[in-house]
């Protein structure tokens, strides 16, 4: 795996792709730097070797050129958080594009407009990205977030450019956490999955039971499992057709020896919102009109017990409604189970946007190994697919 230790930079042009996609409020401020941050340490490993950055990102999902999408609202934060000015440069490719990169002095940085103003970016159309090529000398992917999309800037390009091709060191981080609770864990592993929905998480549990010792299912997903069991749920969440789904996961657990945790009781609510009225009851007694919207005290004392014998834990999804107050205490116990776990030897990895969302609001995110920046693309490596950005930078030309 080529990183950027494999090259010396010094009077190189570096084209980056990175993952600029940050939310902005109605005045065009950046509302979450994280993604401007994760990039920082590629960005000044390049420039303290006496190399160029050209960074190249998207952001938002705009129909041709719209200016409320445009990268010239991040310049000043990004020139912030990397600590140096940051030229712009109101187009991807073109003229205006190739002077302002043939001007670049080792040492400056120049940031690109929104990829996503050409619709050729996510068609993965060659020549757009033969057009991006001609912008670097080496190009170094670093954006997570991104690579399982085979669009022209986080996968087409790499054609172009033979064995001058490596990962970002925020992307290298990520691909080996994930290869470290997937193949390199230290026993027991535990998988912890939450969220809404067993259908989104099928192919995660299908690939990780083969790896993990413990999985805990969680969120509005376990309701399935449990009327699939018998349970009386309420008006909880459920997909009534994944019910023999989650019996056959269930038989499969049992058959390679995992032991799967779902929570025994609920902090059970009779209305979706902060100030409803709410009881703790069993998870399969839970009365008719009352939905499971948080994991009880019980589970998340059972649930405590499990994460801090394991040695590797994957955290993928929240307990609960955690957004409301009211509904949080099962996500914060958990996260204080992880964290106490962590302290003591284990490695963590937390990921997906509600898990993610989570640690940040509750203050995790520093109190675990580690914290990925990608949704989609995490979800899909644990599936056990091959990413084709990643696959871009691995493949031999």
């Amino acid at each position: 795996m080529k990183t950027l230790k494999d090259f010396n930079f010094e009077n190189k042009k570096a084209i980056i792709r990175v993952d600029f996609n940050v939310p902005l409020n109605a005045a065009f401020q950046v509302t979450d730097s994280t993604r401007i941050q994760a990039a920082k340490a590629t960005i000044i490993d390049i420039l303290e070797q006496g190399g160029s950055c050209v960074l190249m990102s998207h952001l938002g999902r705009p129909k041709g050129f719209q200016s409320e999408f445009s990268l010239q609202h991040i310049v000043k934060s990004v020139a912030t958080i990397i600590g140096c000015n940051v030229k712009f440069v109101p187009d991807c490719v073109g003229e205006k594009v190739e002077e302002a990169v043939a001007n670049l002095e080792p040492g400056e940085v120049l940031l690109l407009e929104n990829l996503r103003f050409y619709e050729e970016e996510t068609k993965g159309d060659i020549a757009f990205a033969q057009k991006l090529a001609n912008l670097g000398d080496i190009y170094v992917n670093d954006a997570f977030g991104t690579v399982h999309r085979a669009h022209a800037s986080t996968t087409i390009i790499a054609q172009f450019f033979e064995n001058n091709k490596c990962f970002g060191n925020l992307l290298a981080r990520e691909i080996e956490s994930i290869d470290k609770v997937l193949n390199n864990s230290e026993k027991p592993v535990l998988a912890i999955l939450g969220g809404a929905k067993v259908s989104s998480k099928i192919t995660v549990i299908e690939n990780i039971l083969d790896k993990v010792d413990h999985l805990i299912i969680g969120g509005g997903m376990s309701f399935t499992f449990v009327k699939a069991q018998g349970g009386s749920i309420g008006n909880s969440i459920c997909e009534d057709d994944k019910m023999e789904l989650a019996l056959a996961i269930l038989k499969q657990a049992k058959e390679k020896g995992v032991e799967v945790h779902i929570p025994v009781d609920v902090v059970a609510a009779d209305n979706f919102s902060n100030d409803a009225n709410t009881q703790v009851c069993d998870i399969n007694a839970i009365p008719d009109g009352w939905e499971g919207v948080d994991a009880g005290p019980k589970s998340s004392a059972i649930f405590d017990a499990v994460v801090n014998q394991c040695k590797t834990i994957l955290w993928n999804g929240p307990l609960g409604v955690f957004e409301m107050e009211s509904f949080s205490a099962g996500t914060k116990a958990l996260g204080n189970s992880i964290d106490k776990a962590t302290k003591n030897g284990a490695f963590s990895l937390v990921g997906g946007g509600d898990s993610v969302a989570a640690v940040k609001q509750f203050g995790f995110a520093s109190k675990v190994s580690y914290v990925s920046t990608g949704g989609g693309a995490m979800l899909e490596m644990l599936e056990g697919k091959s990413l084709p950005g990643i696959d871009a930078i691995l493949k031999e030309s």
